[in-house]
């Protein structure tokens, strides 16, 4: 299942850090951070909680990012 999430974040090197905290997050098969259209979008495994793995996936955010944010 993919879905595309509504992001917070200054600056296009932090998109791409938030981008590889998003990969290593256990139930995320692929990520991909827009910093000009401030869009995540996440592919989840297969029988993957998404709503579980997103909040993991923005605890992992703003270890990297501290002022990141991730609507959903």
């Amino acid at each position: 299942m993919k879905k595309s999430y509504k992001i917070e974040v200054d600056c296009a090197n932090c998109a791409a850090k938030m981008e590889e905290a998003a990969k290593k997050t256990p139930g995320v098969r692929d990520a991909a951070v827009t910093f000009m259209t401030q869009k995540m979008k996440v592919e989840f495994e297969e029988g993957a909680d998404p709503a579980a793995v997103m909040e993991a996936v923005l605890k992992n955010c703003k270890k990297v990012e501290s002022d990141c944010e991730i609507f959903f």
